[in-house]
């Protein structure tokens, strides 16, 4: 079955591997190529600007939805199909949870881990049963799969948690994954 719409979290900068940039690219236009729409945090700057642009010039739908605090430092694009401010963080996540049908996870910072793993802990809590795919070019979030390996060896989760998220190395993969698990 084909999503609506995907949440995508990602970085509001490039990174230091312009493989980041391409692949973020990539896959806004594969978005758009296959009518699958975009909810993203709102920022015109960085990989969240990059997979929006990308989406949109292919023709795609794409929601951004950035707390107002946010404004000045991730410069919202007012391009985007839709534009949605919000008063606080905890609204973002909640409208674009409430929006989306997979959870993707590019390459990004604090931030990017933040709402990834809030999805997986939701999903462990029983809240959802959303496809969460961690977007893994050039082993971006091979430390991240160490260390959530190493939470389950210590005792601190079971090794159920491997079947809250996916992984996939390759941008071409992320629906086909979706697909398979909707």
């Amino acid at each position: 079955m084909k999503p609506q719409n995907v949440c995508v979290y990602c970085g509001s900068s490039f990174g230091e591997d312009p493989v980041f940039k391409r692949e973020a690219h990539a896959f806004g236009a594969v978005l758009a190529r296959e009518g699958v729409g975009l909810v993203y945090g709102g920022g015109g700057i960085g990989l969240m600007g990059e997979v929006a642009r990308a989406a949109l010039a292919g023709g795609g739908r794409v929601t951004g939805i950035i707390p107002s605090f946010l404004n000045e430092r991730e410069i919202p694009l007012n391009e985007v199909t839709e534009l949605i401010v919000t008063a606080s963080m905890h609204e973002r996540k909640q409208l674009m949870f409430e929006k989306s049908e997979a959870f993707i996870a590019f390459p990004g910072g604090i931030g990017t881990i933040e709402e990834t793993i809030e999805m997986m802990t939701w999903a462990q809590l029983g809240r959802h049963t959303h496809p969460i795919i961690f977007v893994n070019i050039g082993g971006y979030w091979d430390p991240l799969i160490t260390m959530l390996d190493h939470v389950i060896e210590a005792g601190f989760a079971r090794s159920s948690v491997h079947s809250l998220y996916s992984v996939v190395d390759r941008v071409e993969d992320i629906l086909p994954r979706i697909r398979a698990v909707l």
